[in-house]
């Protein structure tokens, strides 16, 4: 997420910091701290008890659990370029032999920024390593743009890292995306920049990377999906429907779903859609709907997906879709799926929203038995969370949050299947300038598929941790 985006309603949001706490009455509060920002976090339930002060001053964690830091910008990986900064969005996969693959997104502007944060070191000397054929786009200069994304091979065993090495180049603001049934990462670009601006090609697409890809992915735009700011992305495994979030500074963004003609093919078309919510409420109206409230929804047919305007979503809204304040992180778990609105409600502290399909979503019949959202989780206090953004559910059926707010400090949160929050993790780095620690974002959450490992990078400087600790001693 870029901090330019998160400043125009922070004002509005730490003015009613405190209102509404009827709900937290019984809750676990922990003053604020030297060193963070006030006023301290808080808890619904025990979750794995109050964060310990890490002495590295990185990450602090519950008792019992640990961390080890398995990149950071500006390491050497195995192609002999580096490790970009920006660490956004991130999956994880099987990789046999009891090891993962995470692949990692990298959320750099396209010049004059960024330039000296990118995979391809101090002004882009090692741009001659990567075959122009490999890059998606260029700047002016014909250098290769610095976003895409990264891939590391990692043994849970050992806690090893056995490779790392780039595996998407030339695209820009790669931010979020979603894993996908087949083994693949959907990285999604959160720009609309135009050929011509900087760059020679549109962007503002989404991009397929195999998770097992040993090299580069072939940047081939997935054009169906649609050019937009995308956020993030998630896939149902049942239907192939492929659910996405779109973020934009003004708060105004649509919720879009693509039917695939072919669910293991994306790049074979076709339908783009978004979600218009029954009385089209705005998700930011006080009296628009509360907590735990449902509501039916239908789609809204796109045209035009590939935006040479930059107007889709003012088409969409036209059109009868609803907007939704900032929609970024989505990820499916078991037949639902839950997406953070990060401005979202009226004190614009952020949302959570559950949306459940249909029996027959995509197909006939739905129309008569339409899929459901429900707001399901919007914190009042602000100790308890704050400007959700990546989510992830974890393998025993919790959501893992991370905070992305201005000039405060960013924790991680769980949030229970009954919608209790619980803090579970707080950045404890101290950024040059900053006043406070742990201001950087944290992103990319996700988990080894034996439940075994959380993984999570701090945004900036750039690094991403492995996380383990005992999972099953949650408390209610």
């Amino acid at each position: 997420m870029l901090q330019s985006r998160r400043r125009f309603l922070h004002a509005a949001a730490a003015s009613a910091a405190f209102a509404g706490l009827a709900r937290y009455a019984g809750a676990q509060v922990t003053a604020g701290e030297d060193g963070y920002s006030n006023p301290g976090y808080a808890s619904e339930v025990a979750g794995y008890g109050p964060l310990r002060h890490d002495p590295a001053e990185i990450f602090d964690l519950p008792e019992g659990f640990s961390y080890r830091v398995l990149s950071k910008a500006g390491d050497r990986m195995d192609d002999g370029l580096l490790a970009a900064g920006k660490m956004d969005g991130m999956g994880c996969f099987p990789a046999g032999r009891g090891r993962v693959a995470l692949v990692r997104n990298h959320e750099i502007s396209p010049p004059p920024r960024d330039l000296q944060i990118t995979a391809f070191g101090q002004d882009r000397a090692l741009a001659s390593g990567v075959a122009a054929s490999s890059l998606y786009d260029t700047d002016a200069d014909g250098l290769p743009l610095g976003g895409g994304t990264s891939t590391l091979i990692y043994d849970l065993k050992s806690r090893e890292v056995k490779a790392q090495h780039l595996s998407l180049a030339g695209t820009a603001v790669n931010c979020a995306g979603g894993v996908t049934p087949w083994g693949s990462w959907l990285t999604c670009e959160e720009t609309v920049v135009k050929a011509g601006q900087g760059v020679k090609k549109d962007h503002g697409w989404v991009f397929e990377v195999p998770s097992r890809l040993r090299g580069l992915a072939e940047p081939i735009p997935i054009v169906g999906m649609g050019r937009f700011k995308h956020e993030a992305c998630a896939v149902d495994p049942r239907t192939g429907v492929v659910y996405m979030t779109e973020d934009e500074v003004d708060g105004r963004g649509l919720f879009y779903r693509y039917l695939p003609n072919d669910r293991r093919k994306l790049h074979a078309g076709g339908r783009l859609q978004a979600m218009a919510i029954e009385g089209d409420p705005r998700n930011w109206d006080e009296t628009a709907w509360r907590q735990g409230d449902w509501k039916s929804v239908r789609w809204i047919d796109l045209d035009g997906v590939d935006n040479p305007n930059t107007d889709l979503r003012q088409r969409g809204h036209g059109a009868g879709a609803s907007w939704f304040a900032r929609g970024e992180g989505v990820f499916f778990g078991k037949g639902e799926l839950y997406f953070a609105c990060t401005s979202g409600g009226p004190k614009f502290h952020g949302q959570i929203l559950r949306y459940v399909p249909s029996a027959h979503e995509g197909g006939p019949g739905e129309a008569d038995a339409p899929g459901r959202l429900q707001l399901f989780v919007e914190p009042s206090d602000v100790r308890m969370m704050e400007m959700a953004d990546n989510l992830a559910i974890a393998p025993w059926g919790h959501i893992v949050i991370c905070e992305d707010k201005i000039g405060g400090t960013n924790y991680l949160r769980g949030v229970t299947p009954e919608g209790k929050v619980y803090t579970l993790g707080r950045n404890a780095q101290q950024m040059a300038g900053a006043k406070v620690r742990g201001t950087s974002e944290l992103a990319g959450v996700c988990f080894s598929p034996d439940g075994s490992t959380l993984f999570v990078n701090i945004y900036t400087p750039g690094c991403t941790l492995a996380i383990t600790g005992p999972w099953g001693a949650f408390k209610a």
